[in-house]
């Protein structure tokens, strides 16, 4: 069993609260904690074995009935390997659990000042995340505080509810208008969305939600609150289920129809916030030695990913010579053009409201520190990521289609097989008109047309595809052939 190795009481205490050491909060809670610690989405599978949890901070918040307890935490799991990430805990504790609370039991306490008593995910618990919402404006502790863009405009009373999407984060939603979003692996200082959401607040978008707040403990900011956009769908769901209602022919979706007069308007919206990010963020022409820097780590990360997904190791000469490729033609004439960009793109990061497309999650892409987000990049990588989601939403819904129709395809009969091809190629062509769609829209309302730099955006591709395999291979092996159909196409140069 890994062990809890507490670090200065001063650093784990929480202020006024010398009692409170995270060695002593959070020994008892660990033999329930540390199965489940390990079975969460948002929990990094790094090489070794979880050896060490170490408690950072500490904050504990009470009903006033003294019946619930939220215990806040920040924790290093630390690996045999050598690696650790910081890990942002939500924990509830009850002596008697509700049957509603019933989905978010982790176990029970051993032990300590709340032996006995139920220890359950408390972003599932409205009324804890309401003392989140309440009790952090008023602290002065510097363990827990949300400290608000604008004093006084966090209205009184909202309910709280689990926003029940899959993602690597946790947001909680206050009466259908606001929405606090806590960073389960949170970095120590400036962090991407706020930088982002507070210059474009500031600068009147309508294309992004507003900052309403920042939670933070020092200089590590905890989560961000911002308003919250009820939409028609995220675009993944939107995109999953045209594609799958122009696979089972229910749209006459091969012209226009379908997801592609979507696909424009959302190339369009991403084009804005682009240009929003240029006029609020510095801007420059990366230099020959800054492209090749680029090229450069784009093979490192090659490299690094044939160790994690030997299926890639066939192609990694052709992909490397695509990087080579993008550094010599990006090196010519003025160079390329960077700026700050959205930095993970794809279609689970726009909703679709009643005024239009919104980008949403200015995080930067996973596992990057959060210092490599900031820094100038060309556009078409966020370009290039959107347009690998188009192929992922046409798999997605190729896979449910197939089930639907024939149910395990493990091995399919030979009359199915005809209609599988059939679907395949549906899907393609679903995936191909997207793409297209999008990239007008985008060409239409940038300063940047994608299909004058085929090389640049090929090179990007490739990369996104690459990181796809790796987190494939690390979390849905299954979805494995995905990344690697799209690698075996880019190398092809189709």
């Amino acid at each position: 069993m890994p062990t809890v190795t507490a670090g200065c009481p001063s650093c784990l205490a929480a202020e006024d609260q010398p009692a409170l050491q995270g060695d002593e909060l959070l020994r008892p809670l660990l033999p329930a904690l540390l199965p489940w610690l390990v079975t969460r989405r948002w929990f990094t599978h790094e090489s070794g074995c979880l050896q060490d949890l170490r408690p950072i901070s500490d904050s504990v918040l009470t009903s006033q009935d003294r019946s619930a307890v939220l215990v806040h935490a920040l924790l290093d799991a630390q690996h045999t390997s050598g690696a650790a990430r910081r890990y942002q805990l939500l924990l509830g504790l009850r002596r008697r659990l509700p049957a509603r609370l019933a989905g978010a039991l982790i176990g029970q306490a051993v032990g300590g000042r709340w032996d006995g008593w139920w220890l359950y995910e408390a972003s599932e618990d409205p009324e804890l995340m309401g003392l989140v919402l309440e009790r952090t404006q008023q602290s002065r502790s510097r363990s827990l505080r949300l400290t608000l863009t604008r004093p006084g405009s966090v209205p009184a009373g909202l309910t709280p509810r689990l926003l029940d999407v899959e993602q690597s984060n946790t947001s909680v939603v206050y009466g259908n208008r606001l929405m606090l979003k806590f960073f389960r692996q949170p970095q120590p200082g400036a962090h991407p969305e706020v930088e982002v959401l507070s210059a474009l607040t500031a600068g009147g978008s309508t294309a992004t939600p507003r900052l309403v707040g920042r939670l933070h403990t020092g200089d590590t900011v905890l989560g961000v609150l911002q308003e919250f956009l009820p939409a028609d769908g995220s675009g993944w769901d939107l995109a999953v289920g045209q594609a799958a209602e122009s696979l089972r022919g229910q749209q006459g979706s091969f012209g226009l129809g379908g997801f592609s007069a979507d696909a424009y308007a959302l190339g369009g919206s991403v084009a804005q916030v682009h240009r929003l990010l240029a006029r609020h963020f510095p801007c420059r022409n990366l230099t020959q030695q800054q492209i090749c820097r680029q090229a450069d780590e784009l093979i490192v990360r090659l490299r690094e990913a044939v160790d994690t997904v030997p299926q890639l190791e066939p192609y990694a000469g052709r992909i490397t010579e695509l990087y080579e490729d993008f550094a010599r033609v990006a090196s010519q004439g003025r160079g390329l053009a960077g700026q700050r960009i959205h930095g993970d793109l794809h279609l689970g990061q726009v909703l679709r409201t009643q005024t239009g497309w919104k980008v949403i999650d200015f995080e930067g892409e996973p596992g990057r520190p959060t210092t490599a987000q900031d820094r100038p990049q060309p556009v078409l990588r966020d370009v290039a990521g959107m347009l690998r989601s188009f192929e992922y939403a046409a798999e997605q819904a190729l896979g449910t289609v197939l089930t639907e129709d024939f149910g395990r395809l493990d091995e399919p009969l030979p009359q199915s097989q005809a209609a599988r091809i059939r679907h395949s190629r549906r899907a393609q062509a679903w995936a191909v008109r997207g793409r297209r769609a999008f990239i007008a829209g985008y060409a239409a309302g940038g300063s940047v047309d994608p299909y004058c730099h085929p090389v640049v955006l090929r090179a990007f591709e490739a990369d996104k595809a690459v990181y796809e395999a790796v987190y494939e291979a690390r979390h849905r092996p299954e979805w494995l052939p995905i990344p690697l159909t799209a690698v075996h196409r880019l190398v092809a140069g189709r």
